[in-house]
């Protein structure tokens, strides 16, 4: 008789099962006429914000959930978080349902939405991280702790003891990231966290996300329109349009099947008397002067198209470049990624 030496696979993080949400409008045409009708006899439509979708995301997994405003993203982030019930479907989150809103699921749980403000807008963040300890019981010695290393972590040593109101927006967002994450939880919704704030915070606040998900082992699902953030931080990424989802898998798998091709820059010797036909041996032209030229170059075969152009062509200088993150995904949508 043997004995099974497999480790159990953990359960899902977050789980969603034909996810679907409906929101019931009115609607009427314009003038007074109209209006007059709409007093006795309203009509409405019905509108799917969320239309069926089901995913999984492992614990400790940083996923980006993106697509164009309007497609159903923070309705499906509402949604996993308890703030809005599903029409049909199911999910869960930790092993709860989120719209039951249990208070060990809320007590692991963070919402951080880059237009809220959740701390008090006239008090000190210190203040604020009072009020978070009392409300989730963190004990004394561990509340100290995390919220002195975040103030370390994203220098807020003089941004705690200003009024919030007096904070400029990235200043507010980072002492309300810290104020969401003071119960230490394991599951981060971030719905545009970085929204409006300047390069250099932009950057801060993506490495203090990173490090936390290290650190604590945190599920993080993102949504953002930066697409810096999504290279920075997300292995995968789901897509979603018209409220359905166009595509999910790694962030590599989304750049090789919708940027199949890479950029070769060339600059030739003066003098060099080539055409555009004499490349088309080594790939598409893109961009062609005479004295320079652009090649599309399929990915898988680039090393060796450069080699070739190297030893056979008067190249004095050569560049290489990827399509851009925010290319690739527009251009998923363009062709409808599922």
């Amino acid at each position: 008789m043997t004995t099974s030496t497999m480790t159990p696979t953990a359960p899902p993080a977050i789980e969603a099962q034909d996810l679907t949400r409906v929101y019931r409008v009115p609607e009427r045409d314009a003038g007074l006429g109209a209006a007059l009708r709409s007093l006795v006899r309203r009509r409405h439509r019905d509108v799917r914000a969320v239309d069926g979708i089901s995913f999984s995301i492992a614990p400790g997994e940083v996923v980006g959930f993106l697509g164009p405003n309007g497609a159903g993203k923070t309705t499906t982030i509402k949604m996993l978080s308890g703030l809005v019930h599903p029409t049909s479907g199911e999910a869960t989150v930790l092993g709860f349902t989120p719209s039951r809103r249990h208070p060990d699921f809320l007590r692991q749980m963070a919402l951080v939405m880059g237009n809220r403000n959740q701390l008090a807008w006239d008090l000190p963040a210190l203040d604020s991280y009072a009020v978070q300890q009392a409300m989730y019981g963190i004990p004394a010695a561990q509340f100290a702790t995390t919220r002195d290393g975040f103030i370390q972590l994203l220098e807020l040593e003089e941004l705690v003891r200003k009024p919030v109101r007096n904070l400029s927006l990235g200043e507010r967002m980072k002492v309300e990231i810290a104020g969401a994450l003071l119960h230490r939880p394991q599951m981060l919704f971030l719905d545009e966290p970085t929204l409006g704030l300047d390069i250099g915070m932009q950057r801060r606040i993506r490495a203090f996300i990173k490090a936390y998900n290290q650190q604590v082992g945190a599920t993080v699902l993102l949504t953002s329109h930066y697409m810096a953030d999504v290279e920075a931080l997300c292995d995968r990424v789901i897509l979603i349009d018209k409220g359905r989802i166009q595509f999910d898998g790694a962030l590599s798998a989304l750049v090789a099947r919708f940027a199949p091709h890479k950029r070769v820059s060339l600059t030739f010797s003066e003098g060099a008397g080539l055409h555009a036909d004499d490349l088309a041996p080594y790939g598409t032209v893109v961009e062609w002067t005479g004295a320079t030229a652009v090649l599309a170059v399929p990915r898988d075969q680039t090393a060796p198209v450069i080699a070739r152009l190297l030893a056979e062509q008067p190249v004095i200088d050569l560049g290489i470049a990827e399509a851009s993150i925010e290319d690739v995904i527009q251009q998923a949508f363009q062709d409808g990624a599922a």
